[in-house]
């Protein structure tokens, strides 16, 4: 099914069970996973989620369709980011402008030509790729009739049928999140997720719970906001908005733990989505 890719990754050859995870000591030992990247500090995590992930694939005879998958994610998200480094000009070392302009080339190359090669797999993760990226409709056959076998287990793709049903059958979205969550953990766990079941239950009118994750969504990211627009949806009242602000604290806390089976939300969803089943 991925023959050409496979004889790719055969080319790295095959090593032990356990790799580094430092990308200077997995370049060091094995130079032809590093050999095609810029060599300066720019896109450090890009290139860093890239090269570990290469090593993965070095060290495992048969790629799943998960791992080729965050193959082609972590290098469009490599070449996105060395594009926009190789239209910086370098004045004192213009050598490293040329760096990333090859990079940029040979990456753009290198995920092309995977493309090409896991298109029309089977795989879900693969399908999704295909259907999202090109709207490969064989390929969105193929996903939603894995959804609808119940094959798809990975966390990551069910929060994407999640986003896809957010807006065409909403009760079916906050099951799916539901599901999610209950399969997340504190690698996996994205907090983009409770601002879509913030939206859920805005639509439902239920401005406490859509304040809730809202702020929990906040303060796991960070995110900037305005204090008016938030002390808003609770209608001005003060002594519910520290309430929620706590519950909001103690939420973002134990995600950021992967303890989501501990939380409030947990049991919010659990009721709901049964009560729609």
């Amino acid at each position: 099914m991925f023959t050409s890719f496979l004889g790719f990754v055969g080319f790295f050859g095959l090593l032990g069970c356990e790799g580094p995870s430092n990308t200077q000591v997995i370049c060091n030992k094995n130079p032809e996973l590093c050999a095609d990247l810029h060599k300066d500090s720019w896109c450090r995590f890009e290139k860093g989620d890239l090269i570990r992930n290469r090593y993965k694939l070095k060290i495992t005879p048969e790629p799943s369709g998960k791992l080729i998958y965050d193959q082609l994610v972590y290098l469009e998200d490599y070449n996105k980011c060395v594009e926009l480094a190789a239209g910086v000009q370098h004045i004192l070392h213009p050598e490293r402008t040329n760096d990333r302009a090859r990079a940029f080339g040979l990456s753009s190359q290198t995920l092309f030509e995977l493309q090409q090669t896991t298109k029309g797999s089977d795989d879900p993760h693969l399908a999704y790729y295909h259907w999202s990226r090109f709207n490969d409709v064989k390929a969105g056959d193929i996903f939603f009739a894995a959804e609808k076998a119940g094959t798809i287990k990975d966390v990551e793709l069910i929060a994407q049928l999640a986003a896809y049903y957010l807006r065409i059958n909403p009760v079916k979205a906050k099951a799916l999140y539901a599901q999610a969550l209950n399969g997340s953990n504190k690698d996996n766990f994205q907090p983009d997720w409770l601002l879509a079941l913030a939206t859920l239950y805005r639509n439902e009118n239920n401005q406490e719970v859509e304040y809730w994750l809202s702020m929990t969504n906040i303060l796991m990211t960070d995110a900037k906001y305005t204090e008016s627009q938030m002390l808003a949806l609770v209608k001005g009242n003060r002594k519910l908005q520290r309430k929620l602000d706590k519950d909001a604290n103690e939420l973002a806390s134990l995600l950021a733990a992967g303890n989501y089976q501990q939380s409030k939300l947990k049991m919010l969803l659990d009721k709901e989505t049964n009560l729609a089943g």
